[in-house]
């Protein structure tokens, strides 16, 4: 599978228990869901699941629940008799078929309607489905593993996902660890990354400054591997020596954008300071604000500030501290007090 070595690459503590994980689980011929965020690798954790088990020779079949339409991912999943609907002109197998002996690896599974999610239920269960427009049983040995980044038990209370199916899919239950969780696994990656690239274009294998290193260290990474990979590639392209000592976290920065319309504070005549932005021509005054709420306003504005200094400094902390014009370790105390920004993480 073209990119599966990609994810895989790490030597950090989270990483590695992560790949214990994985190993154990698949030797155990139960459904398991992948959970994690976008680009963290979960087709790859599909793919390692299935060529780690018994089942390793026969076939592992994915289907992005995602890229389909609702209305067709039941006969993409169990297949169809010829005129069971216009357009079926004849008989066609579905997933399952096809997956039968090995796995079904269905990716985003948060998107299956409720409908098509009763029928996987009932081949979890009794290992049996019909095709759309049958009424012929057939026979499913299928090892499901599942994967998202939805928060499916949320899903259930809110009556998008069934709890019964849920209960049958989460034998275990297995989390990819965030790019910025693995530490230095990040400039291992790097270097990766940038000796294929430079060997795609015939360059020189470059290295990466000590600034660079810190940038891509302290960056969180909210596209994890393939935004890295994506970073690091591109600056190799663009790079005409054998160091780089710039990269370019955001690759829709606009160089011709003129400033940027952060609120920013002020001095008011009358309340000291409120808070104006010149796009909105809005202000707040802090004389509306209870006097009791004093604590929970300081944690408020300290967490907005940690966030659109980040924002404005591309993920990078020790460039957000120096916006903010305090230490490092302070922004760091900051950070961890607040936690990750919402639009960071």
């Amino acid at each position: 599978m073209a990119g599966y070595k990609d994810s895989y690459i790490g030597e950090s503590e989270v990483f590695l228990d992560f790949q214990q994980r994985i190993a154990d689980a698949a030797q155990v011929d139960r459904s398991v869901l992948v959970i994690g965020e976008r680009g963290s690798g979960k087709e790859m954790a599909a793919s390692r699941l299935h060529y780690l088990s018994k089942r390793w020779q026969k076939n592992l079949v994915t289907v992005n629940c995602a890229a389909l339409a609702p209305t067709l991912i039941e006969s993409e999943l169990f297949g169809y008799e010829q005129g069971a609907f216009t357009g079926a002109n004849k008989t066609r197998k579905g997933r399952f078929e096809e997956a039968q002996g090995g796995t079904l690896f269905l990716d985003e599974i948060g998107n299956i309607p409720i409908q098509v999610q009763e029928k996987i239920l009932r081949v979890v269960e009794y290992g049996t489905y019909e095709r759309v427009g049958s009424s012929v049983t057939h026979e499913a040995d299928v090892r499901i593993i599942g994967a998202t980044n939805a928060d499916l038990k949320q899903m259930c209370r809110e009556g998008k996902f069934k709890e019964d199916l849920l209960d049958r899919l989460s034998f275990e239950v297995i989390f990819i660890p965030p790019l910025r969780e693995r530490g230095e696994d990040i400039l291992l990656l790097a270097n990766y990354f940038a000796q294929r690239m430079a060997m795609e274009c015939n360059q020189d294998i470059p290295v990466f400054s000590e600034q660079v290193q810190q940038e891509l260290l302290n960056y969180s990474w909210p596209g994890n591997v393939r935004e890295l990979k994506n970073t690091i590639e591109r600056a190799v392209y663009r790079s005409k020596g054998d160091i780089i000592s710039s990269i370019q976290l955001d690759p829709f920065e606009n160089p011709f954008a003129s400033g940027n319309d952060v609120p920013q504070l002020r001095k008011s005549e009358k309340t000291g300071i409120i808070l104006s932005n010149q796009a909105s021509k809005q202000e707040f005054s802090f004389d509306s604000l209870p006097l009791e709420s004093l604590d929970k306003t300081k944690d408020a504005l300290e967490a907005s500030f940690v966030q659109r200094a980040l924002k404005q400094a591309q993920g990078n902390q020790r460039e957000a501290a120096k916006l903010m014009q305090i230490t490092y370790d302070q922004f760091r105390g900051l950070y961890r007090k607040h936690g990750k920004p919402q639009a960071l993480a």
